[in-house]
């Protein structure tokens, strides 16, 4: 089935306003692959700014509040976030799971929040290294997609993104092949949940040390459908190379 490669820049605690020019660059990039679905999720802080600039990139945020509103110091609402000029959100990030104990519930419930609001999900979930090596990376992730994935979920505003813990930031990477059956895998155990139809257009991407090195064959696997990209979108010089892979 064909489905729209999406290609997405996290850029974390990255970025002051003095980096909106690289914002800049990567929506007139964008633009220059009408055919590449390309986003960049930016600390909040840039997300109004970012929204404003011209280009074909949209803009997303990194996390948000499952409910609209509280005593939650810190914290921003879907709504919020959607007011500032973000139209995606990513939930369920490894490094929200670890270090801010996010639970599989926590994840569902933003998810579903954010869908509520109108935004677009992009759900993570991968293992560690120790499960990785232990024989039970498709059992575990398998089972956190599962217990991560909001009711309703479906291919018009949901988007899945496969991060081996192991390998964000660290310039490992799974085989071609390994990464080829986590994502079939995946794929099928969506296909449990809420059908073949919705599972094959579902959009799941990579995350975990892509770059304009690699990108290309790991989005040429059958069911890789773009990336999840941390460093390598924090210019446009170093995201070009990872876009024009997916066009």
């Amino acid at each position: 089935m064909s489905r729209r490669k999406l290609v997405v820049g996290n850029w974390k605690m990255n970025g002051m306003r003095a980096h909106l020019d690289e914002v800049e660059a990567i929506g007139k990039l964008a633009a220059q692959h009408p055919a590449v679905e390309v986003g960049l999720c930016l600390p909040a802080t840039l997300i109004m700014a970012g929204s404003q600039l011209k280009g074909a990139a949209f803009i997303g945020a990194q996390n948000c509040h499952m409910e609209l509103s509280g005593a939650y110091t810190g914290s921003l609402s879907a709504e919020m976030l959607i007011e500032a000029g973000a139209t995606w959100v990513i939930t369920g990030h490894s490094e929200r799971r670890e270090t801010r104990g996010e639970t599989n519930a926590d994840v569902a419930a933003k998810s579903v929040a954010a869908h509520a609001a109108g935004m677009k999900v992009i759900l993570c979930v991968g293992e560690t290294l120790a499960v990785r090596d232990a024989g039970d990376a498709d059992e575990v992730v398998t089972a956190q997609l599962l217990a991560s994935l909001p009711e309703g979920a479906s291919a018009d505003w949901l988007a899945v993104a496969y991060e081996p813990i192991w390998a964000i930031g660290t310039g490992r990477i799974p085989t071609l092949e390994a990464i080829q059956s986590m994502h079939a895998t995946l794929r099928a155990a969506l296909a449990s949940r809420i059908g073949q139809e919705q599972a094959d257009a579902m959009r799941i991407l990579y995350g975990g040390s892509m770059n304009g090195d690699n990108a290309a064959e790991i989005i040429a696997l059958p069911d890789v459908d773009g990336g999840l990209v941390g460093g390598a979108s924090l210019s446009a010089a170093k995201f070009e190379p990872v876009i024009a892979a997916a066009d």
